[in-house]
């Protein structure tokens, strides 16, 4: 069965986003080993979920990324524009998008046949709402959370939906120059 991964920046405080949504805490002077990292877990991906808000400017910013080859996230562009998508939304009808599908459906049994699919990893992008959601259904297998050296006090958590417990398991933890450190986790799946 395919993985579905997660990536996401945060602060030390366990925020993803301001209570305005402002994301302006995120360090972005990224070392060669941090590109790297994120090129080793986004290479084996052959979908992205994305919820419908972030979707909105996600795939047109890399989209335009990717028309230009002088830029220096050119192969990031292209891979994330070439990369099958999947948005899930309630209130778009059709994809605006190339490459693009809309998932309307329950979001459990949705990422479930995604996850029963032939092909390589799934990755997970999206805002608060819909990550929480994600993990409240214990639908992330992997997680690389990106600590940016920064606390907030306040602002959007991607946990606050749990009604229980959820154990993860350490996979790695890196540090990188700019100051992020990546934690990277799997969920501990209870023995059937």
């Amino acid at each position: 069965m395919r993985k579905l991964k997660l990536q996401i920046q945060m602060t030390v405080d366990g925020y993803i986003a301001g209570l305005k949504g402002e994301m302006d805490f995120m360090a972005w002077n990224w070392d060669d080993e941090l590109k790297q990292y994120v090129k080793n877990i986004t290479e084996p991906v052959d979908c992205i979920i994305l919820g419908r808000k972030l979707a909105e400017g996600f795939i047109p910013y890399w989209g335009s990324v990717a028309a230009n080859p002088d830029d220096p996230e050119f192969t990031a562009g292209k891979k994330f524009t070439n990369t099958h998508k999947v948005v899930f939304t309630k209130t778009l009808d059709k994809s605006e998008w190339d490459n693009t599908v809309l998932a309307k459906g329950n979001l459990v049994d949705e990422i479930t046949k995604l996850k029963k699919q032939d092909g390589n990893d799934i990755i997970a992008y999206g805002g608060a709402t819909f990550v929480s959601a994600l993990i409240k259904q214990g639908l992330i297998d992997e997680f690389h959370l990106f600590i940016n050296p920064v606390a907030i006090g306040d602002g959007m958590t991607i946990f606050k939906e749990l009604d229980s417990k959820q154990y993860l398991t350490l996979v790695k933890a890196t540090s990188f120059d700019c100051g992020i450190v990546v934690l990277n986790y799997e969920l501990k799946r209870k023995e059937t």
